[in-house]
């Protein structure tokens, strides 16, 4: 292993579910839960994207030290995480350390799949240059290999570096 690699799969802690939000229909509200239950190769029970086949987006995640940055880029004191879309909110790990990387979120196993790009909703949301304030800091995609529910208060914790299949 390259000191690179090393260093790449060192974490100073776990990271903590912060905030769970689900999607009943596209464009609609968030509602805000305590737990939700994330099926393999489908995404959270109940949100409008579950199964949807888009398996590189079957979860969105946002880190919570992002969401002062987002709200101070978009002229807001704070930001409803609601707004920006995104199913879970994390804090106490980089998130974009987990892409292309498995990772557990309470029970479930996802894997990153890449960057949780903007999208017009976010000048909707937050107003003119919200598309902006949140590039860069929208969080990432991931997938669901393993089934498992998820509590506000868990712990998210890197698991190991997916295989490149580029070297297979």
């Amino acid at each position: 292993m390259s000191s690179v690699e090393s260093m790449e799969s060192q974490f100073v802690r776990a990271g903590r579910v912060e905030w769970v939000g689900v999607a009943t229909e596209p464009k609609g509200p968030l509602e805000v839960v305590q737990e939700c239950r994330i099926e393999a190769d489908s995404g959270i029970v109940g949100d409008h994207h579950a199964g949807s086949g888009d398996p590189q987006r079957q979860v969105t995640l946002i880190q919570h030290e992002h969401l002062a940055t987002v709200a101070g880029l978009s002229g807001h004191e704070s930001v409803d995480p609601g707004k920006l879309r995104r199913n879970v909110v994390v804090s106490g790990i980089n998130l974009l350390s987990l892409q292309d990387r498995t990772f557990r979120l309470g029970e479930a196993l996802l894997e990153g799949t890449g960057p949780c790009e903007p999208c017009d909703r976010m000048e909707q949301n937050l107003g003119p240059g919200g598309y902006n304030a949140m590039n860069g800091h929208g969080g990432i995609c991931a997938r669901v290999l393993e089934a498992g529910t998820v509590r506000v208060g868990d712990a998210v914790n890197a698991a190991s570096r997916s295989p490149d299949p580029s070297q297979s």
